[in-house]
């Protein structure tokens, strides 16, 4: 059948989901998401079909009379019934290329989609399982699935003549993906939205090729209420975190506040913004309600990892490892586990245990570069590293960890390139802007240093490390005053959030205002300094040498100065009840690129 028919019949099967947001009456999105979860099980999609499933629960059970009926058989599905029973059998004990035999020649839409996508997964499962044997953990693998090129040919026919259903346009944009014909992949999955805007999977396959807030502005996207579960878990991948909480609330409020997807997804966004304990308290919610639940688990190990929470990061690797020992996600919760353990060795082993099993799976390419860093191994972190940006352009901290092996191999215009890219995808991590400065120092391109160091500082410095380092170069440029401004405010932000920091930072900072005052001739100003410096041990004796000399210099009668300004007061940019904004833009370097 046509187009026309197909979506004829998509229509007497299911309405059409809602307008744009309008989440009024739950009772008929309840009926299409039982719906989709249905068909997306019949075609193989188990996790579009677990996806539906897991919001259709979130909402209020139906009452009998209004459960939805079983989707409509036509004449063409009535003649392949026993065959796609058979098949289906096969299919769903992975044999795949029998499943594809028993289909040959079906033309129902149910039939064929299973009979083009049981081909797909069979040269997937060749692939894999030749990747596995063939290479060792981080050799690039030339091993490409064979079916592709088949499958486009035969569906792109087929997309021509306008007879590919909801679920046959998005094989088709999977297909083209995989041959990296991305700008044809987002018109398909374009397209399979507004044919079947209630498939998930399609709206996922759309959010790992869009790479940028201006791509989703020229994107036409059906307006019905499944676009907004869309735009919040992309505005989650680009790192428009705000953006992406508010969708979520408004969802929550709209009636999904059961849905564990939801909660598990704004757990993720904050880790992305690393409010940790935010992060964390939302995570051990999820337990409670969702005990024996894998996803998303290594990023609560993560977060664990970050805290050094060894007690409950070792609990939450062995309750894993009772539930499922062989999924991606326990692999790289143990990794972590014997990474903070120091155990690195054994980390990356399970980091490779994890790839083996899902050579796909980022999160363990990025945290298998950090334990050959630890390791002193950098071309292997390197190799890492680049795999996770294959996997997804978007992953800063692979970005990040390339810069910082360069650093290491000392390869500054490298690092620049590297941790430029970082700070594009997250314009407002200070660490990311530290690093950058760190760069642009060493190439001796002090003013770009000086505009990182003061926007690492501007949005909200987290290492407190961004004004000691621009004093330092205003020390170096000889421009006092701005580094004793720098310094000032630097001793002001780490008394005011009262940590216990490293004194060795500290102790710079009184010592060279302790000199500086000294030059300026303002003796109480200077004393106060010297007595500071007093307090750390590597300090201690020019902080009393000072106050010897200051005495000596009193004694013969030197009154303190009161014509040179000091720099008690602070610019407006730098005051306490004017700190600089927090949401800036990506510095723009272009122009000194090396």
């Amino acid at each position: 059948i046509g187009r026309a028919g197909a979506m004829a019949a998509a229509a007497m099967v299911v309405a059409a989901p809602a307008g744009g947001g309008d989440f009024s009456d739950l009772r008929e999105i309840k009926k299409q998401l039982l719906n989709v979860a249905e068909r997306s099980r019949e075609r193989g999609l188990q996790h579009s079909g677990k996806w539906a499933a897991e919001l259709a629960f979130a909402l209020e059970p139906l009452p009998l009379n209004e459960l939805p009926p079983p989707p409509e058989l036509t004449e063409e599905d009535a003649r392949d019934l026993d065959a796609y029973t058979l098949a289906k059998s096969y299919f769903d004990l992975k044999e795949y290329d029998r499943a594809a035999y028993f289909l040959q020649g079906c033309k129902s839409q149910k039939a064929y989609f299973l009979y083009m996508y049981s081909r797909y997964l069979s040269g997937e499962k060749k692939k894999d399982d030749e990747t596995v044997d063939s290479l060792g953990p981080l050799e690039k693998g030339q091993v490409k699935n064979e079916a592709l090129r088949e499958l486009r040919v035969e569906l792109s026919k087929k997309h021509k003549a306008q007879e590919l259903d909801g679920f046959g346009l998005y094989l088709y944009g999977v297909v083209l993906r995989k041959l990296d014909l991305v700008k044809e992949a987002i018109d398909v999955f374009v397209e399979a939205a507004h044919v079947l805007p209630l498939h998930w999977g399609a709206w996922l396959e759309l959010c790992n090729l869009i790479t940028d807030k201006e791509m989703l502005k020229f994107l036409s996207l059906p307006d019905t209420w499944m676009k907004e579960f869309f735009l919040a878990h992309i505005y989650t991948e680009l790192q428009l975190i705000e953006e992406a909480l508010q969708k979520y609330q408004s969802l929550i409020d709209a009636g999904f506040s059961k849905s564990t997807y939801i909660i598990s997804q704004i757990a993720v966004a904050y880790h992305n913004i690393r409010d940790i304990d935010k992060a964390l308290s939302i995570f051990n919610e999820l337990r409670k309600q969702d005990p024996y639940r894998i996803e998303n688990m290594d990023t609560f190990s993560n977060l664990l990892y970050v805290r050094s929470m060894k007690p409950e990061l070792s609990y939450l690797a062995h309750n894993l490892c009772e539930i499922d020992k062989y999924r991606v996600e326990t692999c790289c919760v143990i990794g972590n586990y014997y990474s903070l353990r120091s155990q690195h060795e054994k980390a990356a082993l399970y980091f490779q245990r994890a790839l083996k099993l899902n050579p796909r799976y980022l999160g363990a390419w990025t945290l298998m570069g950090h334990e050959y860093m630890e390791m002193k191994n950098t071309s292997a972190a390197i190799q890492a590293y680049r795999h996770a940006i294959e996997v997804n352009k978007r992953d800063y901290r692979a970005w990040y960890g390339l810069g910082q092996t360069y650093e290491i191999l000392k390869m500054p215009f490298y690092c620049l390139y590297y941790y430029r890219r970082a700070h594009q995808l997250r314009p407002n991590d200070s660490r990311m802007l530290v690093a950058l400065g760190e760069c642009y120092e060493k190439l001796n391109q002090l003013v770009e240093a000086k505009k990182c160091y003061w926007r690492a500082y501007a949005v909200g410095d987290v290492e407190k490390m961004a004004l000691v380092k621009l004093a330092k170069l205003h020390e170096q440029l000889n421009e006092s005053e701005q580094a004793a401004q720098c310094y000032i405010k630097y001793i002001q932000d780490i008394y005011s959030c009262g940590e216990v920091v490293e004194h060795l930072e500290v102790s710079t900072a009184f010592r060279y205002l302790a000199q500086y005052y000294f030059k300026c001739k303002l003796w109480d100003e200077a004393s106060a300094c010297a007595q500071k410096c007093c307090a750390f041990n590597d300090t201690r004796e020019e902080g009393k040498a000072l106050l010897r000399q200051i005495l000596q210099l009193r004694n013969q009668g030197e009154t303190s100065s009161t014509d040179v300004a000091a720099p008690f007061f602070l610019p407006a940019s730098l005051s306490a009840n004017n700190t600089p904004t927090r949401r800036v833009s990506p510095l723009n370097l272009s122009s000194v690129t090396p």
